[in-house]
């Protein structure tokens, strides 16, 4: 039995199914993406889009769409569906009787008398994407058309009909490879059905529309190249299995490729199966080096703020795999030199290193190992805060960090509009000082137990008196009862924010338990929904509680009201730290519609962000390794307490 399904009614209403895309992801980096019923409403959908090494591992969409159609005692049934301006041709969707997404996506036709299914299953191991036809049902033998709709641009470009285009084809076996501009891979189009033939037929399909696109003021319009159809006969009980690769492969082996990929899934069963799952799908091994993807479709792989706040869920708190936490952690370190040691425009980045390595001791790591490896690289970033080293942020006479360029939002809040900053935060970040205090107490014991450089711990030592003196004198409002999001030469800004959460999440917090109390009453108030943590509350005359509409529309909301399941890890931490087993039942309640939604948005997979308001509707990458390692950490802390309520 699926654990995810769709019934015909859902499927044939467009405005519903149209909302809800297939995502599959494998090791290599590539994906496929389209919505339920196949019909593609974004510049990122595709079958196959594949990372490419000489272009700088930037993905790119090979192939497009792939249009069914069925004929029948010369009566042919189009099961593809596109749309073009504001018209939908062909509907195929009318035909769909049922879908579900697990083991792979599979969608199902009735058409008269025929009885017909498609699996797509992403290969996790190669660039290659396998679709396979069942005919279940038929009176008679069906001959199947096969068009390919072909694309060879960026996952963030579109392309149009242009002389430059290779249009051209050579023959492999039970198929035909196309190359339309230098530089790309080959993209080797075979059947396992070696009667099947390929028939020439080269056109551009024009003005093919992604209403998403559309609908949020993008460039929505492209031209995607179809050089033909094949055609193969299918007899009742039959099926034959696609297959576009990058590599050409045996048509014989397809259809036992195709069972043995199914197999090895395994089943899910639970909400807790598909985090697990998710889990495994963002950590990329590409040619051996394994890196964290920040998110589906668009997002990206290696980013150094994201991997340091996913890593500890996408592997602690997972399944407790310390040798995959390290392999990650130290090509992470590895990568980036640059922003950890010298320049980044997320200033508190290389500040998260310490509560990582926080989290990996109290999972059980031998403190003085973790210190030996990693304590030079944690000296590194500590000292490169200091006076005259980075541009964008550095140490002030009182310890606290100062962050400004002009025109750049230097956090995580790093919406832009016009080329501006929606919230550029300059001057004294609440959360960057907040991380900046607990690395240095951090790095301080650690050096006193571990260590021997005596001049490190005397400098910060003195470092983290004068933070401790000054932090709550710069941040705190006592009129108010809370920290400010930030301050700057005009004083403190008060807007209430999230950011003041890791004031309080911290290890080693500037902040006592009774001020800590006053906070999370305000957190508690004004930012806690089902769906996560808003970014800005809905009192102040900023907020935007729903992300819909232009590009103008959706970044005013991105940090100014939408929620992060991201921050419910910090704060069910910081919860249970205070209110202990008797916030259970809260905390649970706080995170049982995150199962509800596994049918919306990205299917089986997790949100980056849900609309602030009521009744929070999902929305940005439809898969999301923070909020997927947030939730994790959720599920580790809801099992600890449970057992501890016992």
């Amino acid at each position: 039995m699926a654990f995810l399904k769709f019934n015909k009614a859902e499927l044939v209403n467009l405005s519903y199914s149209l909302g809800r895309e297939i995502i599959s992801v494998n090791k290599t980096g590539a994906y496929c993406n389209t919505s339920i019923v196949t019909c593609n409403t974004r510049r990122y959908h595709g079958l196959l889009a594949v990372p490419i090494d000489r272009f700088g591992e930037d993905k790119y969409l090979l192939l497009s769409s792939l249009d069914e159609s069925l004929i029948l005692r010369g009566k042919q049934f189009n099961l593809g569906i596109h749309c073009y301006g504001d018209i939908y041709e062909p509907r195929g969707h009318k035909y769909i009787v049922d879908f579900q997404a697990d083991p792979v996506p599979q969608i199902t036709y009735r058409v008269g008398s025929i009885l017909f299914r498609k699996s797509i299953q992403l290969m996790q191991d190669s660039d290659q994407v396998l679709i396979k036809f069942e005919v279940l049902e038929s009176p008679a033998p069906v001959t199947l058309i096969l068009k390919p709709f072909l694309a060879f641009r960026n996952i963030h470009a579109l392309t149009v009909q242009n002389p430059q285009a290779r249009l051209d084809y050579e023959e492999i076996p039970s198929g035909v490879s196309f190359n339309m501009y230098e530089g790309f891979p080959d993209l080797n189009l075979q059947l396992s059905a070696s009667s099947s033939v390929f028939k020439w037929n080269p056109n551009w399909y024009k003005g093919v529309t992604y209403s998403d696109e559309y609908r949020r003021g993008f460039d929505c319009r492209e031209d995607l190249y179809v050089p033909g159809q094949f055609e193969v006969e299918m007899k009742p009980g039959g099926s034959i299995v696609f297959s576009a690769s990058v590599g050409v492969v045996k048509p014989a082996g397809l259809k036992r490729r195709f069972d043995a990929g199914v197999a090895s899934r395994g089943e899910i069963k639970s909400y807790h199966d598909q985090l697990v799952y998710w889990a495994n799908m963002f950590k990329m091994n590409r040619h051996g080096h394994k890196r964290i993807t920040a998110g589906f479709s668009w997002l990206y792989t290696g980013l150094l703020r994201e991997t340091l706040y996913a890593l500890p869920g996408m592997t602690l708190y997972c399944d407790g795999n310390k040798a995959e936490f390290e392999e990650i952690l130290d090509n992470l370190i590895a990568d980036e030199q640059e922003r950890l040691f010298r320049r980044t425009t997320q200033v508190e980045a290389p500040l998260r290193l310490a509560g990582v390595l926080e989290q990996y001791i109290r999972f059980g790591a031998d403190p003085a190992r973790v210190w030996k490896k990693y304590g030079e690289t944690l000296k590194g970033v500590l000292r490169s805060y200091l006076p005259g080293v980075r541009k964008e942020v550095a140490m002030q006479p009182n310890g606290l960090l100062w962050a400004q360029m002009d025109g750049v939002a230097l956090s995580w809040m790093n919406a832009y509009l016009h080329g501006r900053p929606v919230t550029e935060r300059a001057g004294y970040q609440v959360e960057t000082n907040a991380f900046w205090y607990n690395s240095i107490c951090f790095a301080v014991e650690m050096e006193e137990k571990y260590g021997s450089d005596a001049s490190f711990i005397a400098e910060f030592r003195e470092i983290r008196r004068m933070i401790s003196e000054n932090y709550m004198r710069t941040f705190w409002n006592p009129s108010l009862g809370y920290l400010a999001d930030y301050v700057d030469n005009w004083g403190q800004h008060m807007e209430v924010r999230p950011n003041m959460l890791y004031a309080i999440w911290a290890e080693k917090s500037p902040v006592d338990d009774e001020m800590a109390q006053r906070i999370m009453q305000v957190i508690d108030k004004e930012l806690v929904t089902r769906r996560g943590i808003r970014t800005l509350s809905p009192r102040d005359p900023n907020y935007k509680g729903v992300y819909e509409g232009t590009q103008v529309d959706r970044d005013l909301a991105y940090h100014q009201g939408s929620t992060r399941p991201s921050l419910l890890g910090p704060y069910l931490e910081v919860s249970f730290r205070m209110k202990g087993p008797a916030f259970w039942k809260k905390a649970q309640w706080l995170v049982e519609g995150f199962a509800e939604d596994m049918n919306k948005h990205g299917v089986g997979a997790f949100s980056e962000l849900y609309d602030g308001d009521p009744p929070h509707e999902p929305h940005g990458a439809i898969a999301s390794a923070l909020s997927t390692a947030s939730l994790l950490k959720v599920d580790y802390l809801l099992n600890k307490y449970k057992e501890d309520r016992r």
